[in-house]
């Protein structure tokens, strides 16, 4: 799913971050109020994490990742509003999603990271698209029984060119790229189950994939949606899964990007 809210069951208390509709609230403060929210969060969870595991534990990549997400946080706001929107005709966030992309372009070529390394590569771990395609199966009957309980709106072009084309490519290197290898090296510890290495930052990266659908400020006050997060928490599992099996992002795009299209159309 895209960090655009599909019409799921909500208590309507949770605020979203402009990636695919404008903002619905008009105080940019409310964004940046909900980004100091993420972070603190965040911050809070690595930090026990870490205390409970040392040896594993670098606190100058957790500070990377936290930098990582308030970068990506104000380039798709396009600063929280400060910078005007250049595609007047558009009723969807392209210039956030191109702008949040050229960043994490931009992070994925540093050194430090680098784009194999992110999984900004064409080439698949020996035996693993075989592995895959259950696992993505399995991705796509999820988000159709998901789309059939909470039906869209009959969509237009744009939404169609959307969804096919933005959330996966801006989505998927950030929180699966970038963001997962920040955090792999914020926590180096590592269990094998399902045939992959799993850490800490697998689970934190999946965590602010549904904080960004669930979580928000407004009204006065920040506001969680469990059942959101819950529903948006299982596919980051299963798209994770196959970022670490493939060792690339090119599935884990691809199928991001179809999921988002049986919502537009179902």
């Amino acid at each position: 799913m895209s960090a655009t809210r599909a019409n799921l069951p909500s208590s309507g208390s949770a605020s979203m971050r402009p990636t695919g509709r404008p903002h619905r609230n008009n105080d940019p403060m409310n964004g940046l109020i909900g980004l100091l929210g993420t972070l603190a969060l965040l911050l809070a969870a690595g930090g026990l994490i870490g205390l409970l595991d040392r040896r594993n534990f670098s606190g100058r990549w957790l500070l990377v990742a936290a930098l990582i997400v308030a970068v990506n946080d104000a380039l798709l706001t396009k600063f929280y509003g400060l910078v005007p929107n250049l595609l007047p005709g558009a009723e969807l966030n392209w210039q956030g999603k191109l702008l949040a992309l050229a960043a994490t372009l931009a992070i994925a070529a540093l050194p430090m990271f680098g784009w194999h390394r992110v999984g900004l590569t064409l080439a698949q771990a020996p035996g693993s698209v075989r592995a895959a395609i259950p696992v993505m199966l399995a991705y796509c009957a999820f988000i159709a029984t998901l789309a059939s309980l909470f039906p869209n709106d009959p969509p237009g072009m744009e939404d169609v060119a959307f969804q096919l084309s933005m959330p996966g490519l801006e989505e998927e290197p950030y929180y699966r790229g970038i963001l997962l290898l920040a955090l792999d090296r914020a926590f180096a510890g590592r269990v094998r189950f399902l045939g992959v290495e799993w850490g800490w930052g697998a689970v934190l990266s999946c965590m602010l994939f549904g904080l960004a659908h669930a979580f928000g400020y407004s009204a006065g006050g920040f506001s969680l949606d469990p059942l959101t997060m819950a529903l948006t928490a299982i596919p980051s599992f299963l798209v994770v899964w196959l970022r670490l099996r493939t060792g690339s992002l090119l599935l884990p795009i691809l199928l991001h990007n179809v999921g988002n299209t049986i919502f537009v159309f179902l």
